[in-house]
This record gives structure tokens, C-alpha cells and sequence, in this order.
């Protein structure tokens, strides 16, 4: 895991970098918010440390500029105790707060979990992305599976392929030239009637009533879209 610490001060810079690669973390340092914001912009990092009053750029600005694009868990340090500074730094958008002088074992204790709830929401938010799913009809991208009714569903590679692209652009309208061209890869072979049997292939494996199909819709003189029904997906 890849630490920063952005601290004016070069003994709590050099003490908090010594204590932290005792942990086994990756530590890189930096004197002033503005080498923060650089270092920041072209390096992934998995947590800061920032002092409230730094030159250049204070903590306050430094973090505002930090969540336009990023979530991950920062922790401010600052020598002021006043409780409207905590509130601002909460607010803006910062994960924990300590003040000087502060416990060493507190700080690690603190580093570690943050660290551990930005895997864990990490991991939940990679689960959910895998899946989508509306109504009864769940497709597993990681595992390339498709279920109905939480049964698992038989489909062939390309009726995979074609549902997949189809719930991944739900309620977009496509011709059966584009999802040919999409699924297949290709154009000169153009098969209109090889994209109207798989879709009859598909609705006959995930429509409760595939003569009257509930997700898979035809768009009469234009082509297919994949209905979302009254659900959302995960």
C-alpha cells in the first residue's frame, strides 16, 4: 500500500516515514501542498497524510482539489485544536483528523483502517460492477454466466455475447446490423437472420412468455433493445 505524506516539518515527515515502512507500507514524502497535488497527479497512492498548515497550498485547498478526482482515505495532522478546523476538514471531504502532538500508535492504528475500509468498499463496488442484473435475469460478467430465477441459464458464447452487450446498453435501440458488427466483429458477412435466430434462442431461455418478451423488445422497422422492466441493476 502507497502512502504520502505532505508535512512542512522535516522531523514528523522523516519520524511518520520511518514508523509507517516499518509497517511494510510504501512511503513517499513531500514538504508542501503544491509537490502534494504534483505528486498526487501522476502516481496512484492508497492514502495521505496531510498537515493543515503547509506553504504554497494549505491542507484545506490541497484536499479540495484532491476529491475532483479521487476518494481515497486522507488524514489530516495539524497543530490547532480549534474544533471548527475538524469540522471544515470533515466536511470537505477528509476521513480522520488528528492534532499535535499525537500518539504514534494511534496514527498507525488510524492508517490501518482507513486502509481496510477503502479495500473492503473497493471489493464491494468490484462485486457489484461484475453484475447486472433487472428483474429475475442476472448476468455474471466475471464469470460469464447468465441466471434466471437465480438458476443457471444454458446460452452458447454468442447468445452470451449478445445479451451481455444488450443489458450493458439497456433501453439503447440497436439495428441488427450494429449488433451483428458488435458481437460478431465483423461487417461484410452481414447476417440479418442470424441475429433474429440467437435473439429467438435468447427469449427462449430467459422470457418467462418469450411471444411476448419482457426484456428483450422488438422495435418494430429498426431492431432490439433490452428492457429494463420495473427493476434496477445492482
Amino acid at each position: 500500500m502507497k502512502i504520502l505524506i505532505a508535512e512542512d516539518e522535516k522531523d514528523i515527515r522523516n519520524l511518520l516515514k520511518l514508523q509507517l515502512e516499518m509497517e511494510g507500507y510504501t512511503v513517499f514524502t513531500v514538504k508542501d501542498g503544491m509537490e502534494a497535488l504534483e505528486f498526487i497527479q501522476n502516481e496512484t497512492i492508497d492514502l495521505a497524510i496531510l498537515d493543515v498548515m503547509m506553504p504554497r497550498l494549505d491542507g484545506f485547498n490541497l484536499l479540495r482539489k484532491i476529491r475532483q478526482t479521487s476518494n481515497m482515505p486522507v488524514i489530516f495532522l495539524t497543530a490547532r485544536g480549534d474544533e471548527m478546523d475538524k469540522i471544515l476538514g470533515l466536511g470537505l471531504g477528509a476521513d480522520d483528523y488528528l492534532a499535535k502532538p499525537f500518539s504514534m500508535a494511534e496514527l498507525l492504528a488510524r492508517v490501518s483502517a482507513q486502509l481496510r475500509r477503502s479495500l473492503e468498499y473497493s471489493f464491494q463496488k468490484s462485486q457489484v460492477l461484475s453484475k447486472i442484473k433487472y428483474g429475475n435475469v442476472c448476468l455474471d460478467k466475471d464469470a460469464c454466466c447468465v441466471y434466471k430465477d437465480d438458476k443457471l441459464v444454458a446460452l452458447n458464447a454468442k447468445e452470451y455475447m449478445l445479451l451481455k452487450y444488450l443489458m450493458e446498453n439497456s433501453e439503447r435501440v440497436f439495428t441488427k446490423k450494429q449488433l451483428y458488427k458488435a458481437v460478431w466483429k465483423e461487417d461484410a458477412y452481414y447476417d440479418d437472420n442470424t441475429i433474429m435466430v440467437h435473439i429467438s434462442h435468447i427469449r427462449n431461455k430467459i422470457e418467462t412468455d418469450p411471444r411476448n418478451p419482457q426484456y428483450i423488445k422488438t422495435i418494430r422497422g429498426i431492431g432490439y433493445k433490452f428492457h429494463r422492466s420495473c427493476e434496477t441493476d445492482l
